[in-house]
């Protein structure tokens, strides 16, 4: 349980995109913000310039959608997890840190490829391809990976990349065919590296 006491009735709160765990921004708040944050899904700061209550996005619709909310050993400090809708920085920023990144996208990609497959859309190739079965897709995969060791053998490393590309789209496709994660087989490796 936060202790607002702590810190004169105002605590930091860290921003961690929930997908990717790029963090995205800082900010306070007061016991009236987290309760609105928590009731609405969308992150209400303290504003210590406007003296109220703020929901980031309240303007630009660049929202932050709350997926997780944690309070760190002491007490005193909350990590929110959260989803951006677009851009978290007023800069037009993905971090307000000005640091623009690919890394962790893959956890994005991972939920795109999850709305596909539940939303269905028409002409989705990524739908159709898991609509036709685990068969398929591992059938996929295997392709991919030829595709990825022939071009390893040549020097176009832009070849390289989009084969490599191709075949972890794919594996994130396989893995949800299993009703998995990729969040679980760096579980495997973890336990595996102690």
């Amino acid at each position: 349980m936060i202790n607002f006491e702590k810190s004169a009735g105002l605590v930091p709160v860290i921003i961690q995109h929930a997908g990717t765990l790029q963090v995205l921004m800082l900010g306070y708040m007061n016991e009236e913000a987290l309760e609105k944050t928590k009731s609405e899904g969308k992150v209400t700061f303290y504003s210590r310039s406007k003296q109220r209550l703020w929901t980031k996005g309240e303007s630009s619709g660049n929202y932050l959608i709350v997926e997780e909310i944690l309070t760190d050993c002491d007490d005193d400090t909350l990590l929110i997890k959260a989803y951006p809708v677009g851009p978290t920085c007023h800069t037009g920023s993905t971090s307000c840190f000005r640091e623009e990144t690919a890394k962790g996208f893959v956890y994005d990609l991972e939920k795109v490829i999850e709305q596909r497959i539940t939303e269905n859309p028409e002409g989705s190739y990524t739908a159709r391809l898991f609509s036709r079965g685990v068969n398929k897709v591992a059938q996929k995969v295997g392709e991919e990976a030829v595709e990825l060791v022939i071009e390893s053998k040549d020097d176009n490393i832009d070849l390289f990349q989009n084969e490599a590309a191709d075949l972890l789209y794919h594996y994130l496709i396989l893995l949800k065919t299993k009703n998995l994660k990729l969040e679980d087989i760096e579980a495997v490796l973890k336990e595996r590296h102690k």
